[in-house]
This record gives C-alpha cells, structure tokens and sequence, in this order.
C-alpha cells in the first residue's frame, strides 16, 4: 500500500508560512482572516491525521539526523487539541486585538508559536523536542513583551526567560546524556532500551533527572512558578495559549519518554513529591485570589502539579487526559473571564458561611468513601482490577471534594446545597473512573503500565493520600473564608504565595533585571 505524507506534519508548515507572510505585508486589513484561515486549515488537516493514522497506522518521516516526525496515536491527539486550541486563540485575537499598533506582529508570532508546538508535539527525536522548546520560549518572550512599555511585562519576560532557558538547559543535559548511554536520541529506540535495559547506566539515570527537571520547570513547578502568574499582563489571548497549551509541554516531554523515566523509581518518587506539593500549595493559594485571571493562574499551576503526579504514579494514559481536558477547561477559562468579572459584579453578596462541625466532615467522608468504594468496585468489574496508584488518586480526588458535602452537611447550610454536594461527590467518582476507562483504551497500548509498588511507592501513595486528606479536612473544619481571625490571617499569607515569588524577585534583582531585557 502507498504511503502518503502524514497530513498532520502539514499543519506546522502552513502556520510557520503564514505568520511569515504576516510579518511581511504587517499592513494588510485582512491580516486577522488570514491568521484564523490558517488555524483552521492546520485543524482541519489535524482532524484528518486521525483518519489517517486509523488507516494507514503509525509513520516515521526521516528529515536529518536527529529531525525525525512521527505519526502515532499520542502525536494525533496533541496535534489535534493543540490546532483546535490555537484556532479558538486566533479567532478571538481577532476581536482582542482591533486598534492595536502590534496586532500583525501578535498574529504572526501566535501563528509561529502554535507551528512550533506542533512540531513539538509530533517530535519523534530528543534533539527536535529541545529544538521546539527553544524556539518556543524565544517567540513566548516575545508575545510577552506584547507591551513593551510596561515594567511588569519586562519582569514577567525576564522570569520566564529565566526559567524556561533553565529547562532548556536541563534538556540539552539530558540529549547529551541519553546520546552517550545509548548512542542514540530517537523516543522509540530510547524507550525500547528502556525496557530492555535490567538496570539504567550512570548516564542514563541522569538524563532521567534531568528529564524530570526540564519537565517541573516548564510546567512551572514549586518553588520555581512564580513567572506563571505575573504574565497576565500579555494580551489575553497570550495567556490562554501560554496557560492552555505550552504549558503542557513539560508534562509531554515525561508521556513521550514514559519508559526511560519509569525505568528509574527515584525519578518516579520525585515526580510524586514535586507534584503533590506543587497541587496542594497551587490549589490552597488559588482559592483565596480575587482577580480571576490570577486565580486561574494559580489553577494551572495546581493542575500542572497533579499531572506530574499522575506521571510519578505511572497513570501515563491518565497523564495524557489530564492535558486535553485541562487545555480544553482553562483555553475557556481565560477567554471567558471578562463574562466572570460580569457576573461576580450583577451577583448579589453571598450569606453568611455554612461552616460544618465535626460530626457533618465526619459524615461526609463517610459518605465520599461510600461513593469511592461503589464505584471502583463498579468499574472494576467492568475494566477488570485497577492499579494501586489508580486507586489512590482516585481516592485522593475523592478526598478533594468531601469537603464539598461536609459544606452540604453544616447546620446553617440549606437541603438543596446537601443535595448539590452528595451529586458532586458522585459525578467525580464517576468521572474519575470513567474518563480512566476511555484513557486506557485509548492511549494505554501505546504507553508503560504502571509499575508494581515496592515499599517507596507505598509509602508515597500514603503520603500522598494523608497530605491531601489532612488539607480537605483542615478546609472542611476551618474554610478560608470564614470570619475568623486565624483565617484572615492565613489567607493574607496565602494570597502572597507564602511571598515565594518575592524570594525569587529578590534572587534575580527585581525590577532592575528588565532593565537589560
């Protein structure tokens, strides 16, 4: 049988071309139709790379040494959400940015950035992965600096220059490494040493751990996440692609190299840590932000945690819904914030806060592990026994919304929030185990499965199951938003991020690094 160009591997090359043809005739009126007929075009032949690859099945197309394309199952889904994603930006751009002196350079370099990252995402070589990260951050800093006439814009680019280049030095780290334990950089001969492999070599386990600090930087990771949430003050559309798709890239670097960074159970461990502390701290900080781009700032920074976490557990299938749903929920998010603020301000106060005894979080964790049980067990029968670290982070998400029903559950809360919280209770175990199932089928053949636990990864899934109880029993008993003065208190601190990023401002100079910038 014949075979054709993978049509996804167009997509990059019609974006790249067109943001060139933006820059150069940067007068034209018609330059906001052209940009989104050119998103649309890179997402239409995306669409039908999952025509082609149910057809045809995987390809490789071969460029140069170290430039390799592939057409798999992981690369269609990536190309498709980030081309989809990238055209919603675009069209929105187009209203944005009306009356702007810098508009055909904003078009150009979101169409450029958006033709690199899908590069990225059909990367088969660690040298063309590096290649994109690079070139990412360059065009990144320059939609960054959107307005360059405002400080804070200069200080966020220079943070995220500062962390990004980081990453990407840990990623050359990491080519280097992984070329000298196995004398190549392609992901499938990488992954297929992998597993072969009854021990990694001294070189391989550190381009592992500098796999995983690539990943934790460019996913804005604790302590590091501070440029995160000060480049709002780029354009919106900016951030909803910076928050909705390159933000991502971090947690497929981990996917794309699953079986190397399996192959070592420390860098395993640290994914776990990292990423647990980073969603606990991200998710405690988000809810007391007043400012609704912030808070989703925060949100990103909490769900990029959590992803890590379900790579360090080796849920890669999970890993991998994680990324199009959250790109999907916060791409909304940022492009829907101004109908927030509207909202909030037409909502009338809210009452006085339900705020439960010990009996009703009692109860309601009660109820939630009911609800757990019944439905692991269902789903259990259905897609046979479930891994011990799907379990735990099953419960752990179980953990996350109990607090939720002990809310319904408080004296001073009325029967229909009860009702409200109980059916939330249940929809997330269901979604949980449900989009678990379609993962799987989806994605698992193409990914490691999750390693048996030892006695490191017990004591992880513990930790990890205490942490995240302890905080939603804290929430539950003590909400940050009760009048209380120790509350009051704790949310000051919490609204600073605990002042991480101050630390940070004072490391790199503060205002006066943008002054070079």
């Amino acid at each position: 049988m014949t075979q054709f160009l993978p049509l996804p591997f167009v997509a990059p090359v019609l974006l790249l071309a067109t943001a060139l043809i933006l820059r150069a005739f940067s007068r034209s009126r018609s330059l906001p139709r052209a940009a989104e007929a050119a998103a649309l075009g890179a997402l239409a032949v995306c669409v039908a790379g999952i025509a082609q690859l149910s057809a045809s099945g995987a390809q490789t197309l071969f460029l140069a040494p170290g430039v390799t394309l592939r057409l798999d199952a992981i690369g269609v889904t990536m190309s498709t959400l980030v081309a989809f994603v990238g055209w919603v930006v675009v069209r929105y751009s187009r209203s944005y940015l009306v009356g702007e002196s810098g508009a055909a350079h904003g078009h150009a370099g979101m169409l450029a950035c958006l033709g690199v990252a899908l590069v990225l995402v059909q990367a088969g070589d660690l040298v063309l992965i590096t290649l994109s990260f690079l070139a990412i951050g360059l065009l990144m800093r320059q939609l960054l600096l959107f307005y360059p006439d405002r400080p804070e814009a200069r200080r966020a680019a220079a943070k995220f220059s500062r962390v990004w280049g980081a990453g990407d030095l840990a990623l050359v780290t990491a080519t280097l490494l992984a070329w000298t334990a196995f004398g190549t950089t392609d992901l499938q001969a990488l992954n297929l040493a992998a597993r072969e492999a009854q021990g990694l070599p001294v070189a391989a386990q550190g381009a592992v751990a500098a796999l995983v600090l690539a990943a934790g930087l460019k996913t804005a990771s604790f302590p590091l996440h501070g440029w995160l949430t000060e480049v709002m003050e780029a354009p919106t559309p900016v951030s909803a692609l910076l928050h909705a798709g390159i933000i991502n890239g971090g947690g497929l670097l981990l996917i794309r190299t699953a079986d190397l960074v399996q192959a070592s159970p420390g860098a395993m461990a640290a994914l776990v840590m990292l990423g647990g502390l980073t969603a606990l701290f991200g998710a405690a900080v988000m809810l007391t932000q007043s400012a609704v781009k912030t808070a989703l700032a925060w949100s990103t920074i909490a769900q990029m945690g959590f992803m890590l976490l379900q790579c360090g557990l080796g849920l890669w299938p999970l890993a991998l819904l994680h990324i199009v749903a959250h790109s999907l929920y916060k791409a909304h998010g940022f492009l829907a914030s101004g109908q927030a603020v509207q909202a909030v301000a037409a909502a009338r106060k809210p009452g006085p806060v339900a705020v439960p005894g010990v009996g009703a979080v009692a109860r309601a964790f009660a109820l939630a592990l009911v609800l757990y049980a019944v439905v692991a067990l269902g789903f259990s029968a259905i897609g046979g026994p479930k891994s011990a670290q799907a379990l735990a982070l099953g419960a752990i998400l179980i953990f996350g919304t109990a607090y939720l029903v002990a809310q319904g559950l408080a004296d001073a809360a009325p029967r229909a929030l009860t009702q409200r919280t109980a059916l939330a209770s249940l929809g997330a175990a269901l979604g949980y185990f449900g989009f678990h199932l379609v993962a799987s089928l989806l994605w698992g053949p193409h990914l490691p499965k999750p390693p048996v636990p030892g006695a490191l990864e017990w004591a992880l899934i513990v930790l990890g199951l205490v942490s995240f109880g302890l905080v939603a029993v804290a929430q539950a008993l003590f909400p940050l938003w009760a009048p209380h003065p120790a509350s009051a208190a704790l949310r000051v601190h919490l609204a600073n991020g605990l002042y991480l990023n101050a630390l940070f401002d004072r490391l790199i100079g503060g205002f006066r690094a943008i002054r070079s910038n």
